[in-house]
């Protein structure tokens, strides 16, 4: 039965690209409101990738612990479908806490999957994943991005030739369902009742060298501080291969590539500023597509008492 919107418990959610200072307003509404952090990133969910993630401190997590951390080891996978089932089961207990759920992150499918609905998509399927790899061998990603063209035209226009993660997704998309991911991506599977009240705030930035310099800084920093030796250590510690999305993300598919011989120290650290760039400017494409979202400038002087005071209206609100 749906609740009615009045009776429903509330949820704050706080999104922004890479760099734009997401963490640091979360941590300061925690510390001054009755609010527990819930992690919607998916690459803070992978035990021991900590510097490449920016994942918080060990002393901050222990002053506000963040929920849907260091859930799964790098070799698995995860996923929105998976994201959903975790995030509600956490803002339940913080509601049965006395407390309000708190989502912060830059993952926008998640978010959007979260309180939109999940598109009609079917599972994973390992049979299938397998011999599209086989396939992929033969011909190549470049080669299976040519003929994902000729079935969905629309998603191969927006891949590039070597994304062979989501080259593979779309074409077991398509195998699984006789149907293009294109297609199947614009129905959601239910009509998503989310039954939370909600207050959605994004972070966006006004001056977009200003982000662009953060993000360098932020990468160089990451280097300094042991990124490749973390990279180096997740090789030796688990059965890892290029593939794996824990390894797609963004600075770890560079430094496993520097590992390899592909890249420089220089290509890495330049490579590595460009594809975090590339993902800034995704999720704000992504944050702009949300609906009933009031956007603040992560720039401004004044930003976490603009947030503060749309958030204690919000919690006074009856």
């Amino acid at each position: 039965m749906t609740i009615e919107a009045a009776a429903r418990p509330k949820a704050i959610l706080l999104s922004g690209p890479t760099a734009s200072g997401k963490t640091d307003v979360a941590i300061h509404l925690a510390a001054h409101y009755p609010l527990e952090i819930v992690s919607v990133d998916s690459a803070l969910v992978y035990r021991d990738m900590n510097i490449g993630t920016a994942k918080p401190t060990a002393d901050i997590l222990a002053a506000h612990p963040h929920h849907l951390i260091d859930l799964i080891s790098p070799e698995e996978t995860y996923s929105a479908a998976r994201f959903c089932g975790d995030a509600l089961n956490a803002m339940a207990a913080i509601n049965a806490r006395g407390n309000t759920p708190l989502l912060v992150g830059g993952t926008m499918l998640y978010m959007k999957a979260l309180t939109e609905g999940l598109s009609a998509m079917p599972a994973a399927n390992g049979e299938v994943r397998a011999r599209l790899a086989a396939r992929a061998a033969d011909i190549g990603w470049p080669g299976m991005h040519a003929a994902l063209q000729r079935i969905d035209p629309v998603t191969a226009q927006r891949l590039k030739p070597n994304d062979a993660q989501r080259i593979q997704r779309a074409w077991e998309v398509y195998e699984l369902s006789g149907s293009p991911i294109s297609l199947l991506q614009n129905r959601l599977s239910t009509a998503n009742d989310f039954p939370y009240q909600t207050l959605k705030i994004g972070l966006e930035v006004s001056i977009r060298s200003v982000l662009h310099q953060r993000i360098a800084e932020r990468f160089a920093a990451m280097l300094a501080n042991g990124l490749v030796e973390e990279v180096r250590g997740l090789q030796e510690r688990y059965r890892l291969h290029a593939e794996l999305p824990s390894m797609r993300c963004v600075g770890y598919r560079q430094t496993w590539q520097f590992l390899e011989g592909e890249l420089t120290a220089t290509a890495l650290e330049e490579h590595g500023i460009a594809a975090t760039r590339q993902l800034a400017k995704r999720q704000l494409t992504w944050q702009r597509s949300m609906q009933n979202i009031a956007m603040e400038d992560c720039l401004a002087a004044d930003l976490k008492t603009r947030v503060t005071s749309r958030v204690v209206a919000f919690l006074d609100a009856p």
